[in-house]
């Protein structure tokens, strides 16, 4: 990779992370004093995991987009892409995301889906709670492993 394009390339995941730092402030505000019956709360809460995952999943596609950009399996997208940014592609790319953040991200992405699809369903706070502690993990190791990638895309 040229110079210019990873200098871009730094500027856009430096972006995508602010962007997924003020979420994860937003899911700690909602998340304090969380409490089974304060249903506005766990709405709250359930709505910033979403949108944490989804930030994440969009720094996922930057670097697919300037790297290999072809996941063609549109039914299994979500997941292919997930995997896809754990493994190191041979004179392309490093891995972007360990198996630590993996397996915290491939559950947020189940929770994801069950709240996108989840009209008229009340969210239950028992399984509200494993995906926040699992989202309220995330950000320590997502700033790790993108400035391990970025560190790697670095000429020495």
């Amino acid at each position: 990779m040229d110079k210019k394009t990873l200098i871009i390339l730094q500027t856009d995941l430096n972006a995508q992370l602010e962007l997924i730092k003020l979420i994860d402030q937003k899911l700690q505000d909602r998340a304090e004093g969380l409490t089974p019956e304060d249903t506005i709360r766990l709405e709250s809460t359930a709505y910033q995991i979403y949108n944490l995952y989804n930030a994440v999943e969009d720094l996922l596609k930057i670097v697919a987009t300037y790297f290999e950009n072809n996941i063609t399996d549109t039914a299994h997208y979500h997941t292919a892409l997930l995997r896809r940014m754990t493994q190191t592609i041979p004179d392309i790319r490093p891995a972007l995301i360990s198996a630590d953040a993996f397996i915290i991200l491939n559950a947020l992405r189940g929770f994801r889906h069950f709240f996108r699809h989840a009209y008229g369903t009340a969210i239950e706070y028992d399984q509200l709670k494993i995906n926040l502690d699992k989202a309220l993990n995330l950000s320590p190791l997502l700033d790790r492993d993108v400035n391990h990638f970025l560190q790697q895309l670095t000429p020495t």
